[in-house]
């Protein structure tokens, strides 16, 4: 993003103002409305950061939505998240004679203040996935999350009293479980590319551990995994997880007890040797993770094989 101009955005309202439209009824959430952006304000090398949450489906965008280097091609049925100081752009890529549709819901994190989703909403894991890792929904799932929305827009829009704070947060709640369901979802129903990501893990792995320079190279990362499959850490590790049960870490780690069991039951290198071999600094550091896998120290499980 070297030489593009960011954008910092406070506040919904300033939000509103940068596309010329008036302020919204609530100054800390606001349901807005895709139809109203102009294209032509999205231009090219364009790059945004927001003090709030932004979440969306858009139809019809004539534009690029970016994540750093990463881009998405916008279409039907095609929601995103994006947390607080998250930086995304827009690139200009063609005019549409299709209206644009869709929705942005803005939720400034003050309106959280003081429920249980301020510290909640952190679990949510998708607010961390890269801009090619969108959220795909099916017609019945889009207008399960429509429906929601507009109870939020509704309810902030009609009926500000001491209830309505409460009541907003659930339908938020609601918004964001409905998401993680739909995620899960598509982990399955991509079952067959998402073996062929599982595969490629374990290939990474392999040629990793296969590097004759590994003992100076260190411990292979879960980043430098995702890195290899253009996926962020987050959501390779979701994705993961839904497939074997084990989050990347743990697969690599599975991937090093079995290295180093070879090691120890194929070569006489002593436990500081293997230690090294395998990418370890200190071999301490290695005989304590081989005993929390196997409940054998190294030198035990050597002993017992032979």
């Amino acid at each position: 993003m070297k030489g593009q101009k960011v954008h910092r955005i406070k506040t919904i309202q300033e939000f509103y103002s940068h596309k010329g439209i008036p302020a919204p009824a609530h100054p800390l959430i606001s349901l807005f409305d895709y139809s109203l952006i102009n294209c032509t304000e999205e231009s090219d090398n364009e790059y945004f950061v927001f003090d709030f949450y932004h979440i969306s489906i858009k139809k019809n965008a004539s534009v690029k939505y970016k994540y750093g280097q990463s881009s998405y091609d916008f279409d039907n049925g095609v929601m995103f998240f994006v947390a607080p100081n998250q930086v995304f752009g827009t690139e200009q890529i063609a005019e549409t004679m299709a209206s644009k549709e869709g929705w942005l819901l803005l939720i400034h994190p003050n309106f959280l203040w003081n429920t249980s989703l301020a510290k909640n909403i952190k679990k949510y894991d998708y607010f961390d996935y890269a801009v090619n890792e969108a959220l795909f929904l099916s017609e019945k799932e889009e207008a399960i999350l429509n429906t929601i929305v507009k109870n939020i827009e509704k309810e902030s829009h009609e009926n500000l009293d001491k209830f309505s704070q409460s009541i907003i947060v659930s339908q938020i709640e609601t918004l964001l479980n409905y998401s993680e369901r739909f995620y899960q979802r598509q982990f399955l129903t991509r079952n067959k590319n998402n073996h062929k990501i599982l595969s490629k893990t374990e290939k990474i792995l392999n040629d990793y551990f296969a590097i004759p320079e590994l003992s100076s190279q260190g411990l292979p990362t879960v980043q430098y995994v995702a890195d290899m499959l253009h996926l962020s850490p987050i959501y390779l590790s979701s994705l993961l997880k839904s497939i074997t049960g084990q989050s990347t870490q743990q697969i690599i780690h599975e991937k090093l007890i079995e290295k180093a069991k070879e090691k120890l039951t194929t070569t006489n290198l002593t436990i500081s040797e293997i230690a090294y071999e395998l990418g370890f600094e200190h071999a301490q550091s290695f005989s304590k993770l081989f005993k929390t896998k196997t409940n054998f120290s190294p030198i035990k499980f050597r002993q017992a094989f032979n």
